[in-house]
């Protein structure tokens, strides 16, 4: 069985990509891998350790709802939220990445966003950017 990887954000371009990737395991009948990824440090304490766990318990009542195949990872490595969606990509032989897009200001648009960026240069298999609605 195949693999559709999402990076997963509680936010607009967040929940863009997790509906995205739903449909794209469902069309595919793969297995979905969910990844939030946190850099942590001394900004991510228990408060914000429990914000993320409410926060992904919303992503798996959607999940459960789909009736997909889903693995949910929370990681809080210290990389950067690229690299952990890269190698677990790479790990369970993804067929897709998908990721979420906020728009961004004339001048952002010139510079996309560092994460963004990285995975789709770096990735093994198709990246499918998918941007959050207005």
């Amino acid at each position: 069985m195949g693999t559709v990887v999402v990076g997963y954000v509680p936010k607009p371009e967040g929940e863009a990509a997790l509906q995205r990737a739903i449909a794209e395991a469902q069309l595919r009948r793969t297995r979905l891998v969910v990844v939030n990824s946190h850099r942590g440090g001394s900004d991510f304490d228990r408060d914000a350790a429990a914000q993320a766990e409410e926060e992904m318990g919303k992503a798996r009542a959607v999940l459960d709802a789909s009736g997909v195949d889903y693995d949910v990872r929370q990681l809080v490595r210290g990389f950067e939220p690229a690299e952990d969606l890269i190698s677990i990509a790479e790990a369970n032989d993804a067929e897709l990445i998908v990721i979420g897009l906020r728009r961004r200001s004339p001048v952002g648009k010139l510079i996309l966003g560092s994460n963004a960026q990285r995975i789709l240069l770096d990735a093994h298999c198709p990246v499918m950017a998918v941007k959050a609605g207005d």
